[in-house]
This record gives C-alpha cells, sequence and structure tokens, in this order.
C-alpha cells in the first residue's frame, strides 16, 4: 500500500514537473524566446569556440616552427575570431534574456552591439598583421617546414569553411546577428587561409621569400573588408534601422492581398519597422471604415499580423486601427503607397 502511494506521489511530481516545463516553454514563446533556436545557437557557438582554439595551438606552432609571417598572421586572426567567438556565445543568451520592466522590448540589440566590438576586433587585427609584415619586409627571413606549413593552411581553410557553413545554416532559421558576424570570420578565414596556402606555394616554387609579408599584408586588407561589414551591419538596428527592401515588400504583398479581400480596409500608413538582435517590431495604422465593429477590426488585425509574421521569421506586429470615412482614407491611402514605393 505504503508503496503505491510512493509510486503515486512520485508519478504526480513528475507530471507537475514535465507540465512546469511546458508551461515555462510557453512562456519563453510568448516573450519572444524559441528555446530550440536557442540550443541551435549555443551549439554552434560552442563549435565555433573550439574549433579556434584548435587552429590557433596549430598556426602558432607551425608558426614559430617555419618562421612564416603569413601563418602568424593568421594565428593572430584566429586569436581575435576566438574572442570574437567568446563573444557571440555570451551575447546570444543575454539577447534571449525576456522582456522586463526597464526593457519592455527585450534584450535583442546586445546581439547588434556584440557585432559591433567584433567588427572593431578586426580592425585591430589588421594593424597587428600590417605591422608585423612591414617588420618582415624590412628584416625578410627564409621560411623552413614549407610543406608543413602549406598543410596546416590547408587544414585551417576546411575547418573554416565547414563551421562557417554549420553557422550560416543557424542563422538562416534564427536571424541571429552576433552569429552572422562570427559566421563571417569564418568564411574569411577560409579565403584567407587559402590565399596564405597559394603564397607558400609560391615562395617554394620560386624562392622569393618577400613574397610572405606580401601574402600577410594582402591578407590584412581583405580582413579590414570584413570588418567594416560586420560594423556596418551590426551597428544599423542600434539606430533603428529600417528592415530589408525585400522585407518591405513582403508586408506590401500582405497589405495589398489583405485589402483586396475585404472591403473594409480603406488603407494603411505610417509604416515603420526595425530591427533588435533576431527580432523584428513592425507598427503600422490600419484604415478601416468607421461603420465596422470593434470585433471584426480586431479580427482583420490578427489576420494581417498572423500572415506577416508567418511570413517573416522572429517578427512582433503591432496595429493601430483607425476608423475613418471614405473621404479621409483616400489620402492616408496615397500617403501609404507613396511610402512603399520609396
Amino acid at each position: 500500500m505504503a508503496a503505491g502511494y510512493v509510486t503515486c506521489g512520485t508519478t504526480f511530481i513528475a507530471m507537475e514537473y514535465h507540465r512546469f516545463l511546458f508551461a515555462a516553454k510557453i512562456i519563453n514563446f510568448e516573450r519572444g524566446i524559441n528555446m530550440e533556436h536557442l540550443r541551435k545557437k549555443n551549439e554552434v557557438a560552442v563549435l565555433s569556440v573550439l574549433s579556434n582554439v584548435l587552429l590557433i595551438i596549430i598556426k602558432i606552432i607551425v608558426g614559430i616552427l617555419s618562421g612564416s609571417v603569413s601563418i602568424i598572421s593568421e594565428a593572430i586572426h584566429s586569436l581575435v575570431d576566438l574572442a570574437a567567438s567568446f563573444i557571440a556565445l555570451c551575447s546570444i543568451n543575454l539577447a534571449s534574456k525576456p522582456a522586463d520592466r526597464d526593457h519592455p522590448y527585450g534584450h535583442g540589440k546586445i546581439e547588434n552591439v556584440s557585432g559591433v566590438i567584433e567588427g572593431i576586433m578586426i580592425f585591430i587585427a589588421v594593424i597587428l598583421i600590417i605591422r608585423e609584415s612591414i617588420e618582415k619586409i624590412i628584416k625578410p627571413s627564409p621560411i623552413e617546414q614549407a610543406y608543413l606549413a602549406i598543410g596546416v593552411m590547408a587544414v585551417s581553410a576546411l575547418v573554416n569553411f565547414v563551421v562557417a557553413k554549420a553557422i550560416y545554416k543557424v542563422v538562416k532559421k534564427t536571424g541571429s546577428v552576433a552569429l552572422e558576424a562570427d559566421a563571417v570570420h569564418h568564411l574569411t578565414d577560409t579565403y584567407t587561409s587559402l590565399g596564405v596556402m597559394a603564397g607558400l606555394i609560391l615562395i617554394n616554387v620560386t624562392g622569393i621569400h618577400i613574397l610572405d609579408p606580401i601574402v600577410a599584408m594582402g591578407v590584412a586588407l581583405f580582413i579590414l573588408r570584413e570588418a567594416w561589414l560586420i560594423t556596418k551591419t551590426a551597428f544599423g538596428p542600434l539606430l533603428d534601422q529600417s528592415l530589408s527592401e525585400q522585407q518591405l515588400s513582403d508586408i506590401s504583398v500582405v497589405l495589398n492581398a489583405t485589402q483586396n479581400k475585404t472591403e473594409s480596409i480603406l488603407g494603411y500608413n505610417n509604416l515603420k519597422t526595425r530591427k533588435s538582435g533576431h527580432l523584428n517590431y513592425i507598427e503600422m495604422v490600419l484604415i478601416v471604415l468607421d461603420d465596422i465593429s470593434l470585433i471584426e477590426a480586431h479580427a482583420i488585425s490578427d489576420m494581417i499580423e498572423n500572415e506577416i509574421e508567418a511570413l517573416i521569421c522572429n517578427t512582433c506586429v503591432t496595429i493601430h486601427i483607425e476608423p475613418v470615412g471614405h473621404q479621409s482614407c483616400i489620402e492616408s491611402e496615397q500617403n501609404y503607397h507613396e511610402y512603399i514605393s520609396k
């Protein structure tokens, strides 16, 4: 009998625990947090950190053994990438915190701040690489263990390409700005590793050792472009930059299609969009006939919100309903179409 009570009690506790977990997931979803997305983002962020640690160790060892400034510059770049990967890992978890009283729109912009910091760190890495290259041009030195150095660059290119692909796959599903910056890091590392490998092959064939620092400076210039793109992409949303032209076009398609479905909608205006980390925010005024019920207007509003949120992932749509007569709406509708066509 006692064993039966214990079993029942244990079963009840287990059921309540699972109900609690389910409720927690629902609450997090309603607050803009997708637990599955968060798990995937953390997995690839950890993968990024581990791959950078491995490559840094290999590049430093081979760079010292071979005396190649190109490989040393790549090790420096990977060191910056490691710091960036740690920042990305921290930022995606901080950005996933739900909205609170002090941050009613959530903490998504932490990812944008992370992207800007990563861009600045790359600028610093470029300066270090160029300085090291200039020193090697002034005091050139032969490269030893050339085949080992070439092999390391081939492995580096392969590892970075695989990691970049894995991160981009998650970015497409989650829209994470921090991970997108990290993916750009790895993809650029792929190209620079291939460039260094080509330079080492040329040096091994021609015997012209000055090619090593020249290749390193070329790598630095390529990385400089990467830093600018990352900083530009991450900084825009901090100033509440609007969504992309494609996303605005998608919104326009939904609005026009909905307007064609019902005569109750007279137009739209004051369309405002912005991005905060992986979340998109859309606001607009829905102009409806003043003789329809509040329930009907609310149903139309819900329909528009659901269609836009289904079309654009991680989106929160807010619609203000404006009841007006036919004449007032004509001007409002014209203003809306003028805004969309800009």
